[in-house]
């Protein structure tokens, strides 16, 4: 109804309605806004947002986006949760809350590349240093921590050659040291393990300080979503990288955050088939004479198999948890061209990064230009990495088959 007195714009505008606010349904409502109004100067002034007890500009947060943070804190096991428009968006996030000149970051040399990459640029043209350590030795981080070092990322399992680490011994090890720990957790997807409890027992006596997840893969399970999010338990932690998440303007968007909520219901499943599937295919590789090696954590005799088996084997009723994904050594007698003739032979696995969505997809690696050591639990040859979707396995046996028979018969 148009106000008396009003042009027909400002009263549009400014039009009286509200709905009646005892509307309930199953899915959280999408809230979008930058600005958020107040009732009086007083709440303008009072509000608080840091403790999520009010709303005062979109950019801090809507009921949707702290719905979905509750969501995934409850999904990794945390207490407190930042979303960012990436999962590197998360882990620059971690990097700038936690780092300043002087200091030193250690990462595990198989891990997620552009994390490697936002230490060798950005955060040295700055003044904070880095070193790489090899993530199957506890002793060789042991040896790399100094009184400059800052923050230590763990990845469980590697990047691209899979290797599982002893996460609960290097957790520790940082503790004993007074070194924040943040893990990479977006292979686990807080299904395989929880990470702040590495001891399984509810004790919390032993856990990762943060656990950062790429919510790109598993939780929105659709490859159309891009996001991150950054989980801690301890309160002081969470708003030292929050005020950082604040001056960085990280915001994301409330349609992408419906799509998360839509989908986590689902997680569990879809992730239980991924990893089903997976080993299926990984299994059969493992008999093919052109394949010397494959890595997948859940397989007997790949990098960190028994450590995967303590941390992850008890999940899903003692089937244990080992995602989607999984890379295979191809025997070097074969070339590289060979080996790319194979990947452009697949018709249903695509070429393309990622995982963790419904199509299967395929990526060839030049393994030792992504390393700064040797690899010495690795096979010679060619690697390349499998995401496996959620078609039917006989359906991706049989395109392996014929772009095997294609590319090296």
């Amino acid at each position: 109804m148009k106000q008396p007195d009003l042009d027909l714009i400002t009263a549009l505008v400014h039009h009286p309605y509200q709905p009646p606010s005892d509307f309930v349904a199953l899915q959280p409502a999408v809230h979008k806004a930058s600005t958020v109004v107040f009732p009086d100067v007083a709440a303008l002034r009072n509000r608080r947002w840091l403790d999520k007890s009010g709303y005062t500009y979109g950019l801090h947060g809507t009921p949707t986006s702290y719905q979905l943070e509750e969501r995934l804190c409850t999904l990794e096991g945390g207490k407190q949760c930042l979303l960012a428009p990436s999962g590197l968006a998360a882990i620059a996030c971690v990097a700038l809350a936690l780092l300043g000149t002087g200091d030193e970051v250690l990462i595990p040399d198989n891990a997620y590349g552009p994390n490697k990459s936002l230490a060798q640029a950005e955060l040295l043209q700055w003044g904070i240093s880095h070193a790489f350590y090899d993530p199957m030795d506890v002793a060789d981080l042991a040896a790399r921590i100094t009184p400059r070092t800052r923050l230590v990322w763990l990845e469980a399992p590697g990047s691209v050659s899979m290797e599982f680490p002893d996460l609960a011994a290097m957790v520790a090890l940082c503790r004993e040291r007074g070194v924040i720990s943040a893990l990479d957790n977006t292979w686990g997807a807080g299904l395989a393990f929880r990470p702040f409890d590495l001891d399984g027992d509810g004790s919390h006596r032993l856990g990762v300080d943060i656990s950062v997840h790429a919510l790109t893969k598993y939780p929105s399970g659709g490859g159309d979503v891009l996001m991150g999010s950054v989980i801690t338990v301890d309160q002081v932690l969470h708003l030292r990288l929050k005020l950082t998440h604040m001056r960085l303007g990280i915001g994301v968007s409330g349609n992408d955050c419906e799509t998360l909520l839509r989908a986590l219901p689902s997680v569990a499943l879809r992730y239980r088939a991924h990893d089903a599937a997976a080993r299926e295919l990984a299994g059969w590789l493992q008999r093919h004479p052109c394949v010397v090696q494959v890595l997948h954590p859940a397989l007997p005799g790949s990098p960190g198999h028994a450590h995967w088996q303590q941390l992850c084997g008890g999940a899903f009723g003692g089937q244990g948890a080992a995602a989607g994904l999984f890379s295979v050594v191809f025997d070097p007698r074969h070339s590289q061209a060979r080996v790319d003739a194979f990947c452009d032979s697949l018709r249903l696995f695509k070429l393309g990064y990622s995982w963790g969505g419904p199509t299967s997809l395929v990526v060839p690696y030049e393994i030792e230009s992504m390393r700064e050591r040797a690899l010495p639990q690795l096979r010679p040859g060619t690697v390349v990495r499998f995401n496996v979707g959620l078609e039917a396995v006989e359906d991706l046996r049989a395109d392996l088959a014929q772009a095997l028979e294609a590319a090296f018969s």
